[in-house]
C-alpha cells in the first residue's frame, strides 16, 4: 500500500510539472515582446555562428579603387574609405559584440550571483562587500569603464574584464535583495532549526530563489554591455581598429556621415537591433516570472 501511495504522490507530481511547464509555454507564446526578443536573438545567434558564411568578403580586404561605393549588388550595405565591405564588417561586428556581451553577461551573472547570496547571508560580509559594490556603482559605467580601460590598455580581454567590473555592481545587488527576502521565508527557519549547513541553504533553498531576477538583470547587462563596448570602441578605449566591431564602424563613419551615409546606417541599425532584442526578451520574461509586474500591466491595459 505504502509503494501505490508514493508512486501516486509521484504520477501527481509529474502531471503538476508538466501542466506548469504548459501553462508556462502558453504564456510565453502569448507574450509578443518575449517572442520578439527572441527572434531577435536567434536572428543574432545564426550572424554569430555562421559570420564566415554569411559575410560576402573579408572584412579586412582593402580596394582604393571601390572606396565609398554605394549600395550595390555587389555590395550590399556599400564599402568604406579603405574599399572594404560594410556588409561583411557589419557581420562580424555584431558577432564581436554579440560574444563580448554574452562573456559579459555570463560572468557578472555568476559573480553576482556569489556576492548577492553571501551578503544576504552573512551581516560582516554585507558591509565589506556592499560598500565596495556601492563604490562602484556611484561611478557612472562609461567613465568607470574609460578610467579601467586607460589602466589596462584597449584589447578584447581588458575589454571584458572592465565590463565584468562596472556591472557586477547591479547584478550583485538585484540577487541580494531577492535573497533578503527568501532568508526571511518560514522554510528556512526549519531548514536551520534541523541544522542544515549555511552551505545547503545557501544554494540548494536560497539560490533558486534568485533565478528569476537574475536571469532578467543579465538580459539588460546583455544589452548594456554590448552598448558600452560600442562606446568605448567609438572613443578608441575598447577594441582596437582596425578590427570591425560596431564602435569601430560608427567611429570610421563619422567622418564620412553627410556623404557616404551607409558607413554609419547600417552599423548602427545592427546596434539598434541587438540592444532591442535583449531588452524585449528581458522585458517578456520579467512579466512570465513575475506575477506583481504582469498584473500591473494588466491593469494599465483594462484603463
Amino acid at each position: 500500500m505504502t509503494e501505490i501511495a508514493s508512486d501516486a504522490r509521484v504520477a501527481e507530481r509529474s502531471t503538476l510539472a508538466g501542466s506548469q511547464r504548459r501553462l508556462f509555454y502558453r504564456r510565453l507564446l502569448a507574450n509578443k515582446a518575449a517572442m520578439a526578443g527572441i527572434a531577435l536573438i536567434v536572428l543574432l545567434a545564426v550572424v554569430s555562428l555562421f559570420a564566415p558564411w554569411i559575410a560576402a568578403r573579408d572584412p579586412q580586404d582593402v580596394d582604393i579603387v571601390k572606396r565609398l561605393t554605394p549600395p550595390s549588388p555587389g555590395h550590399w550595405f556599400g564599402t568604406d574609405n579603405f574599399g572594404r565591405d560594410v556588409f561583411s564588417r557589419v557581420v562580424y561586428g555584431t558577432k564581436i559584440s554579440a560574444e563580448v556581451g554574452f562573456a559579459v553577461a555570463l560572468a557578472v551573472s555568476a559573480f553576482g550571483l556569489v556576492i548577492g547570496l553571501y551578503s544576504a547571508m552573512y551581516k560582516w560580509l554585507d558591509q565589506l562587500l556592499m560598500r565596495f559594490m556601492d563604490g562602484l556603482y556611484a561611478f557612472p559605467a562609461v567613465l568607470l569603464a574609460i578610467a579601467i580601460m586607460a589602466a589596462l590598455g584597449p584589447n578584447a580581454g581588458n575589454l571584458i574584464v572592465c565590463l565584468i567590473v562596472v556591472f557586477v555592481p547591479s547584478v550583485a545587488r538585484v540577487v541580494r535583495s531577492a535573497a533578503l527576502v527568501a532568508r526571511e521565508q518560514t522554510y528556512i527557519e526549519a531548514m536551520r532549526a534541523l541544522g542544515a549547513s549555511h552551505t545547503r541553504i545557501v544554494w540548494l533553498h536560497i539560490m533558486p530563489n534568485t533565478l528569476s531576477p537574475l536571469i532578467v538583470q543579465g538580459s539588460f547587462v546583455f544589452a548594456e554591455a554590448i552598448i558600452v563596448e560600442a562606446a568605448l570602441s567609438f572613443l578608441g578605449a575598447g577594441i582596437p581598429a582596425p578590427t570591425p566591431s560596431l564602435g569601430n564602424l560608427l567611429s570610421d563613419g563619422k567622418m564620412f556621415i553627410y556623404n557616404s551615409w551607409w558607413m554609419t546606417l547600417f552599423p548602427g541599425l545592427a546596434l539598434m537591433v541587438s540592444v532591442l532584442a535583449m531588452n524585449l526578451f528581458g522585458d517578456g520574461v520579467r512579466d512570465l516570472l513575475d506575477p506583481h509586474t504582469r498584473q500591473a500591466r494588466k491593469g494599465k491595459s483594462r484603463q
